[in-house]
């Protein structure tokens, strides 16, 4: 009778105690790659432009920049190599995040959620400060550039984060089960991409038969896309934004199932001996 009650929070209260522990999360993944967060952000940025540097170098010795657009060719490669390691980062992130049996998910606040969320917006920062870094080096030291449609293909970026993401969660959800074998997978999938993507070639120039082999993943449409945001003279005829788009949507149903199913017989007692 005389016992104080707790008040319920709101809503509202309880949407922003939510987001706040997200971006904590967040925070806490984007240190766990080097104690020193600036150091960490630097070498995002290095890794990046090494990748970029390499798929530069490799056009340039395969004698492949006739398939490049006609435009800056830098930025062609940029176009692909971006969303590559953005859809790549995320799908990681992703599928490496705390799990129901990490010791994270012992205290009260912490969900599978707030996980998720925050390696894919830990991801999302990482890529985004590198790609913008290098691009207005590039900018600033060597010739301006002039991108078409901007806000179009900051959309479409995020879409590649977003579909990178959404297939990482399905990965997460399985992972429980036999980590070994789900990771062996997220990581053939990720390096199948260095060429499933498509981002060594335009569609509009590739032939039937090549593009048959590339229209099941999302990110070949993303890229091509984004293409036709980035250059003027090229409008995409042979890719759409809705295949990706739904792919997500999918990838998300199907990882929300599996972990609403793996969070009933998690364990922390699998795979003790």
């Amino acid at each position: 009778m005389f016992r104080p009650q707790a008040s319920k929070p709101s809503h509202i209260a309880t949407g922003f105690e939510l987001l706040e522990l997200i971006y904590h999360a967040t925070i806490r993944n984007l240190r766990k790659s080097h104690g020193n967060a600036i150091f960490g952000l630097v070498m995002s940025v290095i890794n990046a432009g090494i990748v970029l540097a390499i798929f530069v170098v490799m056009f340039h010795i395969l004698g492949m920049r006739r398939v490049a657009i006609r435009g800056d060719f830098i930025l062609f490669v940029m176009s692909g190599v971006f969303m590559f390691l953005t859809h790549t980062k995320a799908l990681g992130a992703v599928s490496g995040a705390d799990g129901p049996t990490s010791p994270m998910m012992m205290h009260a606040p912490m969900n599978p959620v707030v996980a998720v969320t925050a390696a894919a917006l830990s991801a999302l920062y990482q890529q985004t400060l590198a790609a913008v870094v290098i691009m207005f080096l590039y900018h600033a030291l060597i010739t301006p550039i002039t991108i078409h449609d901007p806000i179009g293909l900051v959309g479409v970026y995020l879409l590649a984060w977003f579909s990178g993401a959404a297939i990482g969660l399905i990965f997460y959800a399985a992972k429980p089960w036999n980590p070994e074998m789900i990771g062996i997978l997220a990581m053939v999938y990720a390096r199948a991409n260095m060429i499933a993507s498509g981002k060594m070639f335009a569609a509009n120039s590739a032939s039937a038969s090549i593009r048959s082999k590339f229209d099941w993943n999302p990110l070949y449409h993303t890229i091509d896309q984004g293409r036709g945001y980035m250059f003027l003279n090229y409008h995409p005829r042979y890719t759409s934004l809705d295949y990706p788009i739904y792919a997500a949507l999918i990838c998300i149903l199907i990882g929300l199932m599996g972990q609403f199913f793996t969070r009933k017989y998690a364990s922390l007692s699998w795979g003790k001996r």
